[in-house]
């Protein structure tokens, strides 16, 4: 099992190339292969999502479910430092 910070930073770049591919089928709607990509981005993210949210909580208040009692008050806010991570420059 990959640790929190390494799961979340997966999701954030699969969310990232979804939204990237969503913007770029908005005016190449006939791309088969950017399709199938954001298709794939897509199942991986949701693939990834529903791991941390099994393992680490929930991951947004409006689109994860929570067992009872009411999860979300439970995790690290979005601005405190435990809640974010930052992107190391390769080679370093």
């Amino acid at each position: 099992m990959k640790n929190r910070m390494e799961l979340l930073k997966q999701i954030v770049a699969t969310e990232f190339m979804k939204q990237d591919l969503h913007l770029f089928l908005n005016t190449h709607p006939m791309d088969k292969e950017a399709l199938a990509k954001y298709n794939f981005y897509v199942m991986e993210t949701r693939g990834l999502r529903e791991n941390y949210e099994m393992n680490y909580g929930m991951l947004s208040e409006m689109n994860s479910l929570s067992p009872y009692p009411w999860q979300w008050i439970n995790n690290p806010w979005p601005w405190e430092y435990d809640a974010n991570f930052k992107f190391e420059k390769e080679g370093k």
